[in-house]
């Protein structure tokens, strides 16, 4: 196979668990960004069992508290692409946890909706 992240003996990995481990991303969007990964080579969040989403939820959990003590970061984002129209190049299943800083952007109102940037910023209707 010849999937990167089937190659775990390979990779520096952060952290584990039965059903999951960590990385920090090859190509970070922000310093500390990594990536939740199943150990099973599975391409969607919808594929998942119960297991392996209860173990990716618990290290983004562990991630979070290893990030804000190396990093400290003011702020995180949490995404998945699915399907190539989502923009996933890599047909294994992994979850972004992003840390976020003050200045990292100048306007990052709309967060996650900046995957369409014309979309991002809105006008909140009351």
């Amino acid at each position: 196979m010849n999937c990167p992240f089937c190659r775990r003996e390979e990779l520096p990995v952060v952290l584990s668990n039965e059903y999951s481990f960590a990385i920090f991303d090859k190509y970070p969007v922000t310093p500390g960004h990594m990536l939740i990964i199943p150990k099973r080579h599975v391409s969607s969040w919808f594929d998942i069992t119960k297991e392996e989403r209860d173990s990716i939820l618990e290290l983004i959990e562990e991630g979070k508290k290893l990030l804000d003590v190396n990093f400290h970061p003011d702020g995180y984002n949490i995404g998945v692409n699915i399907g190539k129209a989502a923009g996933q190049t890599i047909f294994h299943l992994h979850v972004h946890l992003i840390p976020r800083y003050e200045g990292d952007i100048d306007n990052p109102t709309g967060g996650v909706r900046g995957v369409i940037p014309e979309r991002r910023i809105y006008k909140r209707r009351l």
